[in-house]
């Protein structure tokens, strides 16, 4: 299972990417004591400031892993079953039989048959993500939009169903993660952010690490390029923007070695007990944004490694940015990428993303970090 971290490999695949087409991204991978940090690009297309390996950056979904280690904290100290249905809990966001039969476990998993709220949010990706029929400019319209977590719940509560509660392929959905936070809120007195941010984010050591109240990064950052398909063209910066349309299911702020920290600890029991942690890496399959089916636990995703073993973390991205942090099980191999550009792949005629250079030179960097 050794594979030694070979930095000047690492640093070529980095480059590809950035010159595959990606403006600017940065990471770092882990082998027990060695360390790894790397960046190719830049942080402003305008100005050609570079990116670093420390910039702290928008890390989308990887804010569930977060929200699930909380929601299974409250587990242990019993406020919180996950076989409890989430109506006991929130009759009035989610009311009558679905509130009867979606579990905390469905949320967490993404079988609770909940639809996203996304495309009614924001109306120009009704289509999303089946996407022949979409368009960027809801985009423009919400950068500075407060949205009401209570709204955008019932959108999608009141959207036509994906599924029956508890069963697969689960459908992932940010509605899910909404509903968490206000459970949290409910049985902490707090809100879902504090708590996090207290019993998740400083229990771990991270220092680079938020939730923001407000659309900017604070701290050095890159601008984040979303090309939206091709759709904007060139490529518009959505760094200053209001992430209340999707609070603790996808807002975090961080650091690609803050990420290897936390998923390090979280793997070694630390953050919730090893028997939670069990329960976070049961697995159920579920259909992601892309249309994909990938195994899914509560918070978390497996990734299997060719003689490797197997890799635990979560990707996410946000309008511009997005970020994959990886660890392998025992711990003492990790990897986490960030990259300021989002939906680089144009479309087909029927809708479906084409391939793109950026892809496979992303899949060749991973490899490289993760197993050589």
């Amino acid at each position: 299972m050794k594979n030694p971290l070979d930095s000047g490999a690492l640093d070529a695949a980095i480059e590809n990417v950035h010159r595959a087409g990606i403006p600017g991204l940065f990471a770092e991978v882990r082998d027990e004591d060695r360390v790894w940090r790397g960046a190719a690009g830049v942080a402003d297309i305008a100005t050609g400031r570079p990116v670093t390996a420390d910039m702290r950056h928008r890390v989308g979904s990887i804010t569930k892993t977060f929200t699930a280690a909380a929601v299974l904290q409250q587990v242990e100290s019993g406020q919180i079953s996950l076989g409890t249905p989430i109506g006991r809990y929130l009759p009035k966001l989610v009311p009558g039989e679905r509130g009867d039969a979606i579990t905390v476990r469905m949320l967490i998993n993404h079988t609770s048959g909940l639809a996203e709220y996304l495309p009614y949010a924001y109306p120009s990706l009704k289509a999303f993500p089946a996407l022949a029929d979409t368009g960027p400019q809801s985009l423009d319209d919400h950068r500075l939009t407060r949205f009401d977590p209570a709204e955008l719940i019932e959108m999608g509560v009141t959207a036509p169903a994906v599924g029956a509660p508890g069963g697969t392929p689960g459908v992932y959905s940010n509605t899910n993660y909404l509903l968490l936070a206000r459970l949290l809120e409910q049985v902490t007195g707090t809100t879902a952010e504090r708590y996090i941010t207290r019993n998740v984010i400083e229990r771990a050591g991270l220092r680079d690490t938020g939730l923001p109240a407000g659309p900017y990064v604070n701290g050095p950052h890159s601008q984040l390029y979303e090309a939206w398909f091709g759709m904007i063209d060139p490529p518009r910066d959505y760094s200053v923007y209001d992430m209340s349309w999707v609070g603790p299911s996808a807002s975090l702020i961080s650091t690609v070695a803050d990420l290897n920290r936390f998923y390090s600890v979280l793997l070694a029991g630390e953050i919730v007990s090893p028997p939670s942690l069990a329960q976070m890496q049961r697995t159920v399959p579920v259909v992601s944004q892309e249309g994909k089916t990938i195994d899914y636990g509560l918070g978390l995703h497996p990734m299997e490694a060719p003689g490797q073993g197997t890799f635990w973390g979560h990707g996410g991205t946000v309008w511009g940015g997005g970020a994959l942090a990886m660890t392998r099980a025992d711990g003492k191999r990790q990897m986490a990428v960030a990259v300021n550009m989002q939906r680089w792949n144009r479309l087909d005629s029927s809708g479906k993303p084409q391939s793109h250079p950026i892809d496979d030179a992303l899949e060749t960097l991973y490899r490289l970090a993760m197993y050589g």
